[in-house]
């Protein structure tokens, strides 16, 4: 992504501040042993600082979807991170430096976001905007003074460059099938007898597409059914729940046999955690 980031940078300086003319384009560190040996205009910008904008940060997972509109995989959001540049001019005349100071000092002011006729590899394929800043004063916890004394060479006038450029991650993953059946809510008469103490039968759903569930599921004979015989499906015995014990389906009952209250069927899920 940096590597992109400097090609972009330099198509867009040779096209809107330079105008052809011959000026070197250098992303080397200005070091006094560097400015010795430069016999020709040279306008560096020396990326002197990464980190994170984590303002920009997101948590969501972003959905890839197929031609049909399925999602088929799910990716992290990409992560932006602020680079840092020292834009520099060096030439045998000041007033040539301040020239090409204030050209690219009007480029970038023209440009909020690099434009996308400039970026170059996978940039052109986020989809995402590089912002740009320029000439804005430094954080409290960066000074370029501090930087051009690491650098060991003289004070210059400068341009403080920064991107936000995004980075995307690699890593996928496969999404679940879709969901192909509508929830379905089922209210259901009291329980016989038996099923108050505990014990007795229960039913289970019969598979989908059968004669049974077929008739199961008509409305004049289910309401015909008699007390002990719930919604579609099969007998199945079942052992009786102990006191306080909860099973993935079972009936709670409360009041007594003179005054009986509410019947509730519960249904559980369990769930490990690893």
């Amino acid at each position: 992504m940096i590597q992109e980031v400097d090609d972009t940078l330099r198509t867009l300086i040779r096209r809107e501040a330079l105008n052809g003319s011959e000026v070197d384009v250098a992303f080397d560190a200005p070091t006094r042993d560097w400015a010795a040996r430069r016999n020709a205009p040279t306008l560096d910008l020396y990326l002197y600082d990464i980190r994170e904008d984590v303002q920009r940060r997101e948590v969501m997972w972003e959905s890839v979807r197929n031609e049909a509109g399925r999602v088929t995989e799910r990716r992290p959001p990409p992560r932006h991170y602020k680079l840092s540049y020292l834009v520099t001019a060096w030439t045998q005349r000041p007033e040539d430096e301040h020239r090409l100071l204030s050209a690219v000092l009007s480029c970038f002011v023209r440009y909020p976001t690099l434009p996308e006729n400039a970026l170059s590899g996978s940039l052109t394929q986020s989809g995402l905007p590089l912002w740009t800043t320029i000439a804005l004063p430094p954080p409290a916890d960066r000074s370029l003074s501090d930087v051009w004394s690491a650098l060991g060479g003289e004070l210059k006038p400068s341009l403080d460059l920064v991107i936000v450029a995004p980075l995307a991650e690699r890593r996928q993953e496969q999404a679940g099938p879709p969901v192909r059946e509508m929830p379905r809510i089922r209210v259901t008469r009291p329980d016989s007898e038996a099923k108050r103490s505990g014990g007795g039968r229960r039913r289970r759903a019969a598979p989908a597409g059968t004669a049974e569930s077929r008739e199961s599921d008509s409305p004049d004979e289910s309401a015909a059914m008699p007390e002990d015989d719930e919604a579609d499906g099969v007998d199945e015995e079942v052992e009786p729940a102990a006191e306080g014990e909860l099973r993935l389906e079972d009936t709670r009952h409360s009041g007594t046999e003179a005054a009986p209250g509410r019947t509730v069927r519960l249904r559980a899920t369990k769930w490990r955690i690893r």
